[in-house]
């Protein structure tokens, strides 16, 4: 995350905006922002992408997490300026322009790893975290807890998540 190059705007507010420009799913996006913006209400409000869902506001639940350069982060506790120059990636980011789901995605479905979908895009968001940068992946029960253990879900026993991940792996050739 690079906040050295903001370009405060004048304002006669006590609200002062910076322009933000940020790589969102692979499209350059810049706007002027509120400096106290957060991150997951520039997703959904600025750039209409409401996949990423906001639960406790408080970093707890996982359910806005994104990944940031490639890093799995809580949307609901970053500034957009804190962003700037940033590679954001979301939930959106998966599946093809065609529809056809990304085999996290299919795999979720195919193993019905998701009741209400509320933690769902900040639990794969997570996953796809571990699944990019992990060299060698703990596919055991404990393993996959230990990957999901910033994300609740308060639907499911976690059982088939736990299916779903591991189906996942498999389908990606990360198991």
């Amino acid at each position: 995350m690079n906040t050295t190059s903001l370009d405060l705007l004048p304002v006669s507010s006590s609200d002062p905006k910076a322009n933000v420009t940020l790589t969102v799913n692979g499209i350059k996006v810049t706007r002027a922002v509120s400096v106290r913006m957060l991150l997951s209400d520039f997703l959904r409000h600025e750039l209409g992408l409401k996949g990423t869902h906001v639960g406790c506001e408080h970093g707890v639940c996982g359910a806005c997490t994104v990944l940031i350069d490639g890093k799995s982060a809580r949307s609901c506790l970053t500034f957009a300026v804190q962003a700037s120059g940033a590679e954001i990636r979301t939930v959106e980011s998966l599946a093809e322009r065609s529809g056809a789901l990304h085999p996290l995605q299919q795999a979720f479905q195919d193993c019905h790893g998701l009741q209400c979908g509320y933690c769902t895009p900040g639990m794969m968001m997570n996953i796809m975290s571990h699944f990019e940068s992990d060299e060698t992946l703990d596919l055991s029960d404990d393993g996959i807890r230990e990957m999901l253990s910033g994300n609740l879900c308060r639907c499911t026993g976690y059982h088939n998540i736990i299916l779903a991940v591991r189906r996942a792996a498999a389908l990606m050739g990360k198991a």
